[in-house]
């Protein structure tokens, strides 16, 4: 394959974008899977940096993560975690002994300059991920979850409060210096992406963050590849995580026409297709209206097959 070819890019957060990443990967062949993955979830733990998304993503397609758990590796142990609680230090945020690994792994090779870019790069190729994954940007961008008690860093709302704190909206700090990742807009640039995936992944807080870097999603919309977005809500419930939570305490309606809008709203133009379940059938007339060209599938992705299936569906849409 030439470096001009056609290749795919698909925007992803984390478990449950990855699931049609892996589907995508399954599908495609080498070289032609591009992935642009959030990183607003990032944080500093430890003396650490920690790549959530990214991570998940890079574990998932190298065949190595925690199915039970849906993070972190299989076959994991916690003596470190185990140690730090007696010693009375930080553990809400888990991280197991191998996983440990990655991330002292990441601070090392960060500590010489290298960008994130460079180290995700490295990672993935050091894992066997043949698929090239890119984070969001070079640039630090951390969202920012607003409650009424206040602000909270994502992962203090994700994971140490569990989503408990009623949501009042979501700012990204660092967004508006922050410059969207050069590999991927060079080949945005150079039209050499033949579709756009979105991923089923949380809206407000896995593809915002992406699609707010500037001029990142007006270089998505006028480039002539087609964007298709694969709804995280069915039947008005998220697959995975608390997006429909978050809907619903923000007055947006917990259904795939309420994700529509919201992209419809806030980045006009850039939808070409909406994939919805086959349970929300009874909406497609009104996601149509919004200007959308309306796909209905199976969108559950429980096996390793339902994310092949769903890959190729959304491979296939608008071929003719």
């Amino acid at each position: 394959m030439t470096d001009k070819a056609k290749h795919v890019l698909a925007l992803s957060g984390g478990v449950g974008g990855t699931k049609l990443a892996l589907g995508l990967a399954d599908e495609l062949p080498d070289g032609e899977l591009h992935i642009l993955v959030n990183t607003g979830d990032d944080f500093e733990h430890l003396g650490l940096h920690i790549s959530p998304d990214i991570d998940t993503l890079l574990y998932t397609l190298a065949g190595l993560a925690n199915q039970e758990l849906g993070w972190g590796l299989a076959d994991e142990s916690w003596n470190t975690m185990d140690s730090l609680e007696r010693l009375g230090g930080e553990t809400w945020f888990r991280l197991g002994d191998r996983d440990m690994a990655t991330h002292l792994w990441r601070r090392q090779q960060l500590s010489t300059g290298a960008s994130i870019s460079e180290v995700t790069a490295l990672l993935a190729q050091r894992l066997g991920v043949t698929a090239a994954v890119y984070p969001m940007s070079d640039d630090a961008v951390r969202t920012m979850v607003h409650t009424a008690a206040g602000n909270l860093a994502f992962q203090h709302y994700f994971v140490r409060d569990q989503c408990r704190p009623a949501v009042t909206g979501f700012s990204f700090e660092g967004i508006s210096a922050a410059r969207p990742n050069r590999q991927v807009l060079r080949r945005l640039q150079d039209q050499r992406v033949s579709r756009v995936i979105i991923c089923p992944s949380n809206p407000f807080v896995s593809v915002d963050p992406i699609l707010q870097v500037p001029g990142l999603w007006l270089a998505l919309r006028d480039n002539p590849a087609p964007v298709i977005l694969v709804s995280p809500i069915v039947a008005g419930k998220a697959l995975k995580g608390p997006a429909a939570k978050m809907m619903a305490e923000l007055g947006v309606p917990a259904t795939a026409l309420g994700v529509a809008q919201h992209y419809c709203s806030r980045y006009p133009g850039l939808l070409d297709c909406f994939v919805i379940d086959d349970s929300d059938a009874e909406l497609a007339n009104e996601i149509g209206s919004l200007g959308l060209q309306v796909a209905i599938s199976s969108t559950i992705m429980k096996s390793r097959e339902d994310k092949q299936r769903l890959a190729r569906f959304t491979l296939d849409i608008l071929e003719e």
